[in-house]
């Protein structure tokens, strides 16, 4: 599965990569980045939208068939949560990152049960903040989230420690690790690119 996502990631522009530090992407926080992900691109392509939701529907069947609601985030992670609530015939909702401020005050769209067995679905994983604000918002109103999949993740280690202080599962179709992999082995970028992305990785990981 590895390596036809990372083919797509790379294909698609979804995921654009510069090893040269004087030309280092700036992301909105400020930090600058050898690496830039854009996964609403694949949204475009529908031969990759179809294998994309192919495996993660073959995830959710393997590892999480007790499953009872997909719960999109707002907004990227809506449209890959609808097509998987298609495919597995499953009740669909999305996420607000902020409650609204009128009527019910909720930050859930849709109808769900309480206690319902949920699962997010994200585009992208970095610091992991989104995600878990998301979880925050299903856990108010009583849902039952068993994992958060995505995409892709950039493996930052500072993400790694935030779900597993909040006990919570995560999992993705790829990472920088499995891109990195795909990307030398068919000559993308050079073993002295890849050695200068994971510097900046473990770096910004601290």
């Amino acid at each position: 599965m590895s390596a036809p996502i990372a083919n797509f990631l790379l294909e698609t522009k979804a995921v654009h990569i510069k090893p040269n530090p004087d030309d280092f992407f700036t992301w909105t926080s400020g930090t600058r980045s050898p690496i830039y992900c854009d996964n609403r691109q694949l949204i475009s392509y529908p031969k990759v939208r179809s294998e994309i939701i192919k495996s993660f529907c073959d995830l959710i069947k393997e590892e999480y068939s007790e499953v009872e609601l997909i719960a999109g985030t707002a907004t990227a992670g809506i449209p890959w949560a609808a097509w998987i609530a298609h495919e597995l015939n499953l009740p669909m909702i999305y996420i607000r990152s902020k409650p609204k401020g009128h009527g019910l005050k909720s930050a859930l769209e849709g109808h769900f049960k309480p206690s319902q067995k949920t699962l997010i679905i994200e585009d992208l994983i970095s610091t992991g903040k989104s995600s878990l604000e998301a979880y925050e918002h299903a856990k108010a109103d009583g849902l039952d989230t068993l994992a958060v999949l995505s995409i892709f993740n950039y493996g930052f280690k500072k993400a790694i420690k935030a779900f597993e202080e909040a006990s919570l599962k995560f999992s993705s179709l790829s990472n920088i690790e499995k891109l990195l992999m795909y990307a030398k082995e068919t000559k993308k970028l050079t073993e002295d690119d890849v050695k200068t992305v994971m510097n900046w990785k473990e770096e910004f990981s601290k």
